[in-house]
């Protein structure tokens, strides 16, 4: 009897309804919150921040940084406080009301799910023979949609070996890259940091953002954490300072080895400059490291979807049976099987090139809301200041309004249709 293993903590759910088992601990939590920002965006996300800003990216790097750090603040102290699935779903409905809090939810399922589709299709085009890009990303998201189903202890090991691969490649192709005979470090700097203009740099620090978005997930998953209000600001504030000084170190070694010019003519930057250099056979290596980073994302993405879309029936904003919890694995098993289906139509039907705008306006959108949660906290849940909300905030509008004009209006137009279809559901529930 005193050797078996002690049962994982499980709590009861909103209204009564089953609860998800707390297992996560501040190491697999911030694992988890890393997987997710160190994916395909650091492989690819500085190609068209190059196009957009040059050398410039470097300060919408530091402003994409800015904007997160005081995003992640607000996400740490509003999940401390509550600790459920669902993430700003939930902050928005409890802080702000029915409709802030819909909207979060709706722009982060609909924006979340065309980027997962977009990470399935990443690793296809690293990793499958040339026409097979479509049928292999649908096997990916089979495949991981079936970790995440056995439970989220599965979900935090697998995340732990893809984050040991991806960085042990960018490692290895941050040193080759340097032993390239590119330009030497400070020459990507003789248009100036500005040459791009300021929007241009606003541009590349929306664009870079979407990368760095991951740490929602620490978030989201505030259900399945042990000691909440301890674990998830620890996890939240080690996952991003970790995922930006990488971001900070690939950037600089991207610009040394082949110039603003350079970075902005490949879709895969790093790729590039190490099979330029004398070392061009640790290339293979880097691409698998890409191919790695699109998985882990693609994970960290289905696990988040499926407890924001679980937060958002149980909410009645969804219907009622995505609510289903797993009796045996603990995990929003109904959520994620119907999630991995949409994501699968959506590759085999969709060009996703546009993905990426359209999924970074809502992702904004999705941290305006939980800043101006954040911002109506008591002193009692206060952690950190009212003004990196009131920061926040700003910084989210003013970057959802810097991207191109495709991506803004097709957001408006997306959020427009969900506000209908609440608008019809609440009209046909009243008595």
């Amino acid at each position: 009897m005193g050797n078996e293993p002690r049962p994982p903590i499980v709590s009861s759910g909103p209204s009564g309804s089953p609860a998800l088992a707390r297992r996560l601990g501040t190491a697999d939590a911030t694992l988890i919150g890393l997987g997710s920002m160190v994916g395909a965006g650091v492989f690819a996300a500085f190609t068209p921040a190059a196009a957009a800003a040059g050398s410039g990216l470097l300060i919408g790097l530091a402003v994409a940084g800015l904007v997160a750090f005081c995003n992640a603040t607000s996400s740490a102290q509003l999940a401390a406080a509550y600790p459920a699935s669902g993430g700003t779903y939930v902050y928005g409905r409890k802080r702000l009301g029915p409709w802030p809090g819909f909207l979060a939810g709706w722009g982060f399922v609909i924006g979340k799910t065309a980027s997962a589709a977009a990470m399935a299709m990443t690793f296809a085009a690293y990793a499958a023979p040339a026409g097979w890009e479509r049928p292999v990303a649908v096997a990916a998201v089979v495949l991981l949609a079936a970790v995440n189903y056995r439970g989220i202890t599965r979900t935090a090991l697998l995340t732990r070996i893809i984050v040991a691969v991806v960085l042990a490649a960018l490692a290895l192709g941050v040193v080759a890259a340097w032993t390239g005979t590119g330009p030497e470090a400070g020459t990507f700097l003789s248009d100036g940091l500005l040459a791009g203009g300021w929007y241009g740099i606003l541009q590349s620090a929306g664009l870079l953002f979407f990368a760095f978005a991951g740490y929602a997930r620490i978030a989201t998953m505030g259900e399945e954490v042990r000691d909440p209000r301890r674990t998830i600001p620890r996890a939240v504030t080690l996952a991003l300072g970790l995922a930006l000084a990488v971001y900070a170190v690939v950037a600089v070694t991207l610009l040394a080895a082949l110039g603003p010019d350079g970075v902005a003519a490949t879709p895969a930057p790093l790729a590039a400059a190490v099979e330029s250099g004398p070392l061009a056979w640790a290339g293979p290596v880097v691409r698998i490291g890409a191919a790695a980073a699109s998985l882990g994302a693609l994970l960290a993405l289905i696990a988040g979807l499926g407890r924001t879309t679980l937060a958002m029936a149980r909410g009645g904003d969804l219907p009622g049976w995505l609510a289903g919890i797993h009796p045996k694995y603990q995990v929003p098993h109904r959520a994620e099987v119907a999630l991995a289906v949409v994501v699968c139509c959506v590759i085999l039907v969709a060009d996703l090139r546009g993905a990426i705008g359209f999924s970074s306006f809502s992702v904004l959108v999705y941290y305006l809301v939980a800043n101006l949660a954040a911002l109506t906290q008591p002193a009692s849940d206060r952690r950190y200041p009212r003004a990196l909300q009131v920061l926040g905030a700003f910084s989210c509008t003013v970057l959802a309004l810097t991207l191109p004009l495709s991506s803004v209006f097709g957001g408006l137009a997306v959020f427009a249709a969900g506000v209908v279809l609440r608008l019809v559901r609440l009209r046909t529930q009243r008595p």
